[in-house]
């Protein structure tokens, strides 16, 4: 028998348009007393400049229970695929590439 038997169920939807996601390579993380605000920013090389693309407003509570999952997650990756890189300069604003030209 299931533990989760007596859990109650919640469906979730998924629209096509929200399943397709929104790629990131930039968070930046910010909070008051009570939220967290995590904008994701997709910048691109040679580009001075980015814009949110998406912005997620939590609860403090909600906040540190998607830092658990999220540590969680990342150590059942690396388990299955080895250890992910962990790079010094994380903010790349040229990319190594040629700039921007019009």
């Amino acid at each position: 028998m299931e533990d989760n038997q007596n859990q109650p169920h919640l469906d979730i939807e998924l629209s096509e348009e929200i399943a397709e996601g929104i790629y990131s390579n930039l968070a930046i993380i910010t909070h008051s007393q009570s939220e967290f605000v995590i904008d994701f920013i997709k910048i691109m090389p040679g580009v001075p400049k980015a814009r949110v693309k998406s912005r997620i407003l939590l609860t403090p509570q909600h906040a540190k229970r998607l830092s658990k999952a999220l540590i969680d997650n990342i150590q059942k990756f690396e388990q299955a695929n080895g250890k992910i890189k962990d790079v010094e300069n994380a903010f790349p604003m040229n990319f190594g590439g040629p700039t921007a030209q019009a």
